[in-house]
């Protein structure tokens, strides 16, 4: 969902993680000028075509095949507890955006898949306060951004699997400790 959190948990739990990169979706937008408008004059920006994912897919690819030379720091997670001693030959690439699991090929890819919900009006209020280039035109978001979070939502409900729903309304440490948790256990599986 925008604005659920999905950039700053990533960021957090970087600093957490050992040998931990991250790509975020944002930065395959394409310019303006390529983003399709519909009959309201509203620009298509919540859908995959307003995006370039073959460069995304293969961002991802690269770093799979080289993550040590991918620009992941070798500096210490600031968390360096007992359970992250047996990790430092283990990379994690933490991918962020809003349309990750609706294109088919990606979903061979994760280990994990985690997704961020709001409701409604948590959603637009949290949507009013951020500055956007270009700005939100007036109507954008009940007219644009809210229905296609709900269509692409419903498509991965539909044909998706093994995601665990996050309640974007919890706090920052809430979200953080919980994924972190269930990182350390995949890390943990990895190990045995």
């Amino acid at each position: 969902v925008t604005n659920g959190g999905k950039t700053t948990l990533a960021g957090k739990l970087k600093k957490m993680l050992p040998n931990c990169d991250i790509i975020s979706q944002d930065d395959f937008f394409k310019p303006e000028s390529e983003v399709e408008t519909d009959e309201r004059g509203f620009k298509l920006y919540d859908v995959l075509d307003a995006l370039y994912m073959d460069e995304m897919v293969e961002s991802i690819h690269n770093w799979i095949k080289s993550p040590t030379s991918s620009g992941v720091g070798t500096e210490k997670p600031q968390n360096t507890c007992d359970n992250l001693k047996y990790t430092e030959d283990v990379y994690i690439l933490i991918v962020e955006g809003f349309l990750l699991y609706n294109y088919e090929p990606l979903n061979e890819l994760w280990n994990r898949r985690y997704f961020l919900t709001l409701p409604y009006e948590e959603c637009k209020r949290r949507r009013s306060t951020r500055v956007y280039q270009p700005a939100d035109t007036p109507g954008y978001f009940d007219g644009h951004v809210w229905p296609m979070y709900l269509k692409y939502k419903n498509e991965l409900e539909e044909n998706t699997s093994n995601v665990v729903y996050l309640d974007g309304t919890k706090s920052q440490e809430d979200l953080l400790s919980c994924v972190y948790s269930d990182i350390m256990q995949e890390l943990k599986k990895l190990r045995e």
